[in-house]
């Protein structure tokens, strides 16, 4: 009952869309800032995951 419980909570629209909002915005820093160039090569990547994320989240029930 109680890993049920734990998955009902984690697998909820509000949750995971802010852990994709999050990840567009860890993309986004990623690709401004100016230390490391592997971040920057993988920040589009990271950016382009958070938004198809977001799009599939934004699906599932309240």
């Amino acid at each position: 009952m109680k890993k049920e419980c734990l998955k009902n909570r984690y697998l909820r629209r509000g949750f995971l869309e802010n852990v994709a909002c999050g990840c567009i915005g860890l993309g986004i820093f990623m690709l401004m800032q100016p230390f490391s160039m592997l971040a920057f090569t993988y920040s589009f990547s990271v950016i382009l995951f958070g938004t198809v994320s977001f799009l599939i989240v934004s699906h599932f029930p309240e």
